[in-house]
This record gives C-alpha cells, structure tokens and sequence, in this order.
C-alpha cells in the first residue's frame, strides 16, 4: 500500500514537471511579471537595444514589468544601483563604474552588448586632422563617465594628451546638446553617436573618425547589476538577458526596420523618423550576438 502511495506521488510529480516544460514562457510572464528598472546614461542608438525591448513587448514576454530611465551619467546609475533603487545600469566600462566597484560596490558586469568602441568624432571643419585637437575644446557629458572614456581612447590612440596638448573639456550634456554646442560654437569637436554623427556631416562638419574602424578593444556596451541582486533574484537577470538577445534579434530582421526607426527617433527626440535611418543601419552591426562580457575591454 505504501509503496503504491509513493509510486502516485512520483507519478504526479513527475506529470508536474511534465507539464510545467510544455507550458509557453509567455504564460507565466503574464501570470506575474518581475518589477526590474534598467538605466542608461547614452542618449544615441547604442541604448536601441532597451527602447526596443520595451515598444516590442519583448521586456513583457521574458516576465519583465520594465522601467527604462535615462539618467544624467554614470554616477547617477552608479549611486541608483548602490541604493536598490534600480536592478540593471547599462553603460560603458568607464572610471565610474570601475571606480565604484574598487570602492566596494559588489558591482558585476553580466553582460557585453557591443564589445569594441564604436561611434564617431566630429569637429568643426577648420580641424583636419587629430592633431589639430590641439588647444581646442572637446564637449563630454561628464568627466569620467562614457563619452569622456571613449574621447580619451581615442585621443591615446592619435598620441594626444589632454594635459599636455592643453585639449580643454567643457561638461555640456547628453549628445544632442553636445550637436548643438557644436553649431553654436561652444566647442570645437565632440564623441557622438552614429544617428547625431550623420546629422552633423549633413549640416557640413567633419567626422575626424569611426571610431569602430580603430579597433581599439573595449566594453563598450554592458549590462551591470549588484552581485547582491544575482544572489537573490537570479531569475530576474536571466528573463532581462533573454530579452537583450531577443531585442537583438528583433533589430536584425529587416521586417522590423521601420518599427526600430520610429523607436529610436521618438527615444532620441528626432524631428523625423527618416533620420533614424543611418543609426538603425548602424545598430544592425554594433552587438554582439553572443553577450559575453568583453574581459580585454574593461
């Protein structure tokens, strides 16, 4: 008798887990969706990846109740996460997040979305050359944060020395700001994104480097989060990467092109959504398919 009883109980556990590997993902993404807050500090098609899974239901799919915030740098992401107030920063391999992980946040990168450095470098015309950086004014976001490591790489890369050379930075804003400055006069040259890059070649300034063709080998995208978060909630970071890749693959397939258009102008702030078209033909070759982190870029 007590043997049957324990057969039954095998047989219906068994029958459970059965039918729990048959049941779609998607039902139980409805049936309780995970809180998770992501931030970026980027404003420029790099962070496609996140408006995208959040307009395509993708974050929803995977079980993810999203937040995507835009925050000023990468100390704001920083000190978010240090707090518990978000779950995932994504960024740059930069002082401030290595910074804050010497300093003791129990911070890990748990994923590479692009793993070189990638973007471009416009000037005003008059400069022809790197070396005419010189003694000019480079516009960044922050010191220390994202724009600022990749205008040092690629300053490391053309042998130039911002204290040395007397290159003068001026903390302006995100990168539309950064394009605007650049209009106004406010500074001579300045990273940015391949979508306000291409504006800005249109309106005749000079694109002084791809920055991507430099081959210089760098984080240049990765998903953080607390080990702490990892610990507790493992299942969280698994559905959010999950839905990374499934963003990725969603930005690939040309049958998305004009939903991937209208996304990255709307987040961007583009006056059209025609102008979205050469950051969208860029983001299809920025990630990696694979999204390990890249341990010769940080």
């Amino acid at each position: 008798m007590e043997r049957r009883m324990r057969q039954r109980y095998f047989l219906a556990g068994l029958f459970s887990l059965i039918l729990t590997a048959y049941v779609p993902a998607a039902l139980f993404a409805a049936a309780a969706p995970h809180k998770a807050v992501f931030t970026f500090g980027g404003l420029n098609e790099r962070s496609g990846v996140l408006f995208v899974a959040r307009d395509a239901g993708i974050f929803r799919k995977h079980g993810l109740d999203a937040t995507v915030v835009n925050v000023r740098n990468a100390q704001v992401g920083m000190s978010a996460l240090a707090g518990g107030e978000t779950h995932f920063h994504v960024g740059s391999a930069t002082g401030t997040s290595i910074g804050a992980m010497a300093s003791g946040l129990e911070l890990a990168f748990i994923a590479g979305l692009i793993n070189k450095l990638d973007g471009t470098f416009v000037v005003n015309p008059a400069v022809r050359a790197p070396a005419d950086l010189k003694g000019k004014r480079v516009g960044v976001q922050s010191m220390g944060g994202g724009v600022w490591m990749f205008s040092m790489l690629a300053f490391e890369h053309w042998g130039l020395n911002p204290e040395r050379d007397k290159i003068q930075f001026r903390i302006i804003g995100d990168q539309s700001v950064m394009a605007q400055a650049l209009t106004q006069n406010l500074i001579d040259g300045a990273y940015l994104g391949y979508t306000f890059g291409a504006q800005m070649e249109r309106q005749g300034y000079r694109v002084l480097a791809d920055l991507a063709k430099l081959g210089i080998p760098y984080q240049g995208l990765g998903v953080m989060a607390r080990r702490s978060l990892l610990d507790r909630s493992p299942e969280v970071a698994e559905r959010a990467l999950r839905a990374m890749v499934e963003s990725i693959q969603y930005i690939n397939n040309p049958a998305n092109k004009m939903s991937v258009m209208r996304t990255l102008a709307k987040d961007l702030r583009l006056a059209r959504v025609e102008d979205a078209e050469s950051g969208y033909e860029q983001m299809k070759t920025l990630y990696d398919k694979k999204i390990y982190p890249n341990v010769d870029g940080l």
